[in-house]
């Protein structure tokens, strides 16, 4: 029996590494295989079909349950009813719209939504809203976070932004909700984010500022509720009936151990339930269901086995839950927790077993952080050590008996004021060390040397004593020396990320890195700290020599300050540096200076003439082996015209268009003066400036230009000096993507 659900959850985890699902007649055909070898002992494979074909099935069910392609950007009336918990902050409302109807459409039975300066919105409401509507899409860039597979795997068909609304009922069976105000209007020391994060599993409360602290000291699972939690609270539950039993305190009449694990799996169900039933919860449910009715049944518990059949329940009823990163990491936790406590001869003192449970579950989870983009927290091992009993021995109580002490006067205001103060004591302590050693995010490494890190992580984690264990050290240190491609001499590596509606491009030497422009910031929302800063962490980048920003503009120099804290910078640059937001200050672009990096030259240029931001856009133009690039940023035909009486009025091979493809811009004069075979295009899918312009695109390709665009084929890498054809993202398939276009975006 064990054989067969190992083999049924290998089949339902397969697919995630599909690149295109099989079509539905390879389904069928699976599937009645399978049914064909169950009777026989080539049983295993029929359970891993089953697998195989149950979450194919649901994920094409979900995929269908997307919005249709030609729907993508257009506006509708809509009607539907508010679910979860609607995030209000920054000016933003943002929630999720289930059984959404429109009139002669069909509709995702689940709609993402933000409204910009709306009003407020409650679970359980049901609203009538204009919304603009987009099919699910990410940013795609190297190792990055993957929201278009985070969107699917909770069901969410669109996404959209609010125009215009009004309410047509109130409030229905929205009691988590209900809870979430009730904690909003209690004092709690400045921490009722925190507290409702806690016990409603609702981290929209904690600030940005809280999040990171949570990263750098690995001690987000934490306030995010986890099995952790949910198991505490039960076995609180069990050890109070099985004392009350040994006092001579629980009735006679009534068995105590049937009660206690009844009583015990209510609680950590209502938790559960409270906590909206994330996968987490779900596991730490489903295990802790298992193992007492092991305890029911047999008296002593099969931790794998009740980790097996919780692993499979969970994947069962949410096949794609595999495509979040908390379902690895959770139930990759407890498997290293019960290897290596499980694989001890003799008894640990207590005091040993909780410091070596950090340690081991730190270097245990390592590789999986790294395979999964994740930062690694330095500091974790060693926080935990305070942080964990902090928060399940006196904060998780304390915010539980408040919660449920509401509607007594003064007693549950008063816990919720005391659970509060122990959290911002606890924040308080995270930041100093947070500010001291922030998180380490490793570069990208091969898959060879990811296989050795790991068998080194697995070789660590065995009993002292096993030969060569010790070996795992120097194995595991791959991941903080990986090998790395160089850079041929004379030749640059190009990467133009994914940012959305910005600009972003990295440019590298064999021994030197250059950063144009460092992608937008619209109030909170700073891609320059979210996503340029970690990826070129990912990509290897140690440091800057240079980081050019065009110009002023926010999608342009937006990320700086965020990407300079971050990474030791030398010179900054800008054809604007007057109107640079906050306290950034660079160098005047220099128009007509030149360096040169390992064989690799570079030359910049800015029109004197310019009036406004967009036209003082500083130029680079970079020449690897006879191949050029030409970074413009945003100048307009006027600076164009300017241009091409300039040094820089050479034939090109890679033009990065200017102003992400305005009707403005690209002139034809630009385009004949320079004839670039390739042009580069960075812009936000659905942006509301319509970039790029249709006229422009009709010029690029009456001219025979190839296009690429970030907003089709996410980060796009070419390497100037070998006159080959870029590498995109989105190239790398995955079966939750659109397909991308065959070649260039607008091939000619």
């Amino acid at each position: 029996m064990r054989t067969g659900l190992i083999a049924l959850a290998l089949g339902l985890l397969a697919p995630v590494f599909f690149p295109a699902l099989p079509s539905l007649w390879l389904v069928v055909a699976m599937a009645l295989l399978a049914l064909t070898v169950l009777p026989f002992r080539t049983y295993p494979l029929g359970f891993f079909l089953l697998g195989v074909v149950w979450t194919c099935l649901s994920a094409q069910w979900a995929l269908d349950d997307r919005l249709p392609a030609a729907l993508d950007g257009e506006t509708r009336w809509v009607e539907g009813r508010v679910v979860g918990l609607p995030q209000q902050g920054d000016g933003v409302v943002r929630f999720e719209l289930a059984d959404a109807q429109a009139r002669r459409t069909r509709l995702p039975s689940t709609i993402r939504l933000a409204w910009f300066a709306g009003p407020p919105v409650s679970s359980g409401e049901r609203w009538r809203v204009a919304v603009k509507l987009k099919r699910p899409a990410g940013l795609l860039n190297p190792d990055g976070f993957d929201h278009e597979a985070w969107l699917l795997s909770r069901g969410i068909g669109a996404t959209g932004s609010v125009k215009a609304g009004y309410l047509l009922q109130p409030p229905r069976g929205a009691w988590r909700d209900g809870v979430r105000q009730a904690l909003a209007r209690v004092d709690t020391q400045g921490r009722s984010g925190a507290l409702a994060a806690l016990v409603l599993g609702d981290g929209t409360g904690l600030s940005r500022a809280d999040w990171q602290v949570l990263q750098d000291t690995g001690t987000v699972h934490l306030l995010v509720i986890s099995g952790q939690h949910i198991g505490l609270l039960a076995g609180l539950v069990y050890l109070l009936v099985a004392g009350a039993a040994r006092h001579g305190l629980w009735p006679a009449r009534l068995a105590w151990l049937p009660w206690a694990c009844a009583l015990a799996f209510t609680a950590a169900l209502g938790y559960g339930l409270l906590a909206g039933f994330e996968v987490p919860v779900r596991r730490a449910c489903a295990m802790i269901g298992l193992v007492l009715l092991w305890r029911l049944r047999f008296r002593q518990a099969d931790p794998w086995w009740a980790w097996l059949l919780a692993l499979t329940g969970v994947l069962l009823f949410d096949p794609l839950a595999s495509l979040r990163p908390g379902f690895w990491l959770s139930f990759a936790a407890v498997a290293v927790l019960m290897f290596t406590f499980g694989g001890r001869l003799g008894p640990w003192r207590w005091w040993q077993s909780w410091t070596r449970a950090q340690w081991l579950v730190a270097v245990g989870l390592c590789p999986l952080l790294l395979i999964l983009g994740l930062p690694i927290s330095l500091s974790g091992p060693l926080v935990n050590l305070l942080a964990v009993p902090w928060i399940s021995l006196l904060v998780l109580p304390l915010a539980l008996l408040g919660t449920a002490s509401l509607p007594v006067p003064f007693l549950g205001e008063g816990l919720l004021w005391l659970a509060g103060g122990l959290l911002d004591l606890l924040f308080k302590g995270l930041a100093l060390v947070a500010g001291r050693m922030p998180a380490w995010i490793p570069a990208s490494i091969p898959w060879w040397a990811w296989l050795l890190a790991a068998l080194g992580a697995f070789l660590l984690l065995l009993p002292k004593g096993v030969p060569l264990r010790l070996l795992g050290w120097p194995m595991l240190l791959l991941m903080v020396v990986p090998p790395r491609e160089e850079v041929p001499q004379g030749q640059a590596e190009i990467w133009q990320l994914d940012v959305g509606q910005g600009l972003a491009v990295l440019v590298r030497t064999r021994r030197h890195s250059l950063l144009y422009d460092a992608g937008p910031r619209f109030g909170d929302a700073d891609v320059g700290a979210r996503v340029v800063l970690p990826t070129l962490h990912k990509l290897g980048v140690r440091g800057l020599d240079v980081m050019l920003l065009s110009h002023a503009d926010a999608d342009h120099a937006g990320g700086a300050q965020a990407v300079r804290n971050g990474l030791p910078t030398g010179r900054v640059i800008s054809g604007d540096p007057v109107g640079l937001p906050g306290e950034l200050r660079a160098e005047p672009c220099d128009s007509g200076e030149r360096w040169e990096w390992d064989g690799v030259r570079f030359t910049l240029w800015r029109w004197t003439s310019a009036r406004e931001s967009n036209q003082k856009s500083c130029v680079l133009l970079v020449e690897a082996g006879g191949e050029r690039l030409l970074l413009t940023g945003d100048i307009d035909t006027h600076a164009e015209r300017a241009l091409l009486d300039s040094p820089l009025a050479v034939p090109i091979q890679w033009l990065a268009a200017p102003h992400h493809g305005s009707r403005s811009s690209s002139s034809m004069a630009l385009l004949a003066g320079l004839a670039p075979h390739s042009v580069l295009i960075s812009r936000g899918r659905g942006n509301a400036f319509g970039h790029p312009h249709p006229q422009v695109l009709a010029r690029y390709r009456r001219a025979g230009i190839d296009i690429y665009d970030s907003a089709e084929q996410g980060a796009i890498r070419l390497r100037l000096g070998a006159f080959e054809s870029p590498r995109t993202q989105a190239g790398q398939r995955r079966y939750w993507r659109d397909p991308p276009p065959a070649g260039p975006a607008h091939g000619h």
